[in-house]
Protein backbone atom coordinates (compact mmCIF):
# COMPACT_ATOMS: atom_id res chain seq x y z
CA UNK A 1 0.00 0.00 0.00
CA UNK A 2 1.11 3.50 -0.77
CA UNK A 3 1.24 5.80 2.25
CA UNK A 4 1.15 9.52 2.95
CA UNK A 5 3.94 11.35 1.21
CA UNK A 6 4.35 8.74 -1.53
CA UNK A 7 0.61 8.87 -2.27
CA UNK A 8 0.75 12.69 -2.49
CA UNK A 9 3.73 12.54 -4.85
CA UNK A 10 1.93 10.03 -7.07
CA UNK A 11 -1.13 12.29 -7.15
CA UNK A 12 1.01 15.25 -8.27
CA UNK A 13 2.64 13.05 -10.92
CA UNK A 14 -0.76 11.92 -12.16
CA UNK A 15 -1.86 15.55 -12.44
CA UNK A 16 1.20 16.33 -14.61
CA UNK A 17 0.50 13.34 -16.83
CA UNK A 18 -3.20 14.27 -17.12
CA UNK A 19 -2.27 17.81 -18.14
CA UNK A 20 0.14 16.57 -20.82
CA UNK A 21 -2.44 14.01 -21.97
CA UNK A 22 -5.11 16.70 -22.33
CA UNK A 23 -2.75 18.96 -24.27
CA UNK A 24 -1.86 16.11 -26.64
CA UNK A 25 -5.55 15.32 -27.20
CA UNK A 26 -6.18 19.01 -27.90
CA UNK A 27 -3.43 18.77 -30.54
CA UNK A 28 -5.21 15.82 -32.17
CA UNK A 29 -3.29 12.85 -30.75
CA UNK A 30 -5.66 9.91 -30.25
CA UNK A 31 -6.26 8.53 -26.75
CA UNK A 32 -5.17 5.07 -27.95
CA UNK A 33 -1.85 6.41 -29.24
CA UNK A 34 -1.37 8.26 -25.95
CA UNK A 35 -2.13 5.11 -23.98
CA UNK A 36 0.39 3.06 -25.95
CA UNK A 37 3.08 5.74 -25.62
CA UNK A 38 2.37 6.13 -21.91
CA UNK A 39 2.61 2.40 -21.29
CA UNK A 40 5.86 2.20 -23.24
CA UNK A 41 7.34 5.12 -21.29
CA UNK A 42 6.18 3.70 -17.96
CA UNK A 43 7.47 0.21 -18.66
CA UNK A 44 10.87 1.35 -19.89
CA UNK A 45 11.24 3.51 -16.77
CA UNK A 46 10.18 0.64 -14.51
CA UNK A 47 12.68 -1.71 -16.18
CA UNK A 48 15.43 0.88 -15.86
CA UNK A 49 14.78 1.53 -12.16
CA UNK A 50 13.56 -1.86 -10.92
CA UNK A 51 14.79 -4.40 -13.45
CA UNK A 52 13.07 -6.72 -15.88
CA UNK A 53 11.96 -9.35 -13.35
CA UNK A 54 10.32 -6.93 -10.93
CA UNK A 55 8.59 -5.16 -13.82
CA UNK A 56 7.38 -8.46 -15.27
CA UNK A 57 6.00 -9.46 -11.85
CA UNK A 58 4.12 -6.17 -11.60
CA UNK A 59 2.69 -6.64 -15.08
CA UNK A 60 1.65 -10.21 -14.22
CA UNK A 61 -0.37 -8.83 -11.27
CA UNK A 62 -2.26 -6.30 -13.42
CA UNK A 63 -5.15 -8.46 -14.71
CA UNK A 64 -6.41 -9.18 -11.20
CA UNK A 65 -5.85 -5.59 -10.04
CA UNK A 66 -7.73 -4.28 -13.09
CA UNK A 67 -10.62 -6.67 -12.39
CA UNK A 68 -10.75 -5.40 -8.80
CA UNK A 69 -11.14 -1.80 -9.97
CA UNK A 70 -7.72 -0.37 -9.07
CA UNK A 71 -7.53 1.35 -12.46
CA UNK A 72 -11.13 2.53 -12.69
CA UNK A 73 -11.10 6.29 -12.08
CA UNK A 74 -14.79 6.42 -11.23
CA UNK A 75 -14.38 3.70 -8.63
CA UNK A 76 -11.08 5.20 -7.32
CA UNK A 77 -12.60 8.64 -6.80
CA UNK A 78 -15.52 7.40 -4.70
Amino acid sequence: AVVGEERAERQVALEYVAEAWNEAEDDGVSPLALAHASLFAALTSMVEHHGENATAELIASLPERIRHGEYNLLRSLQ
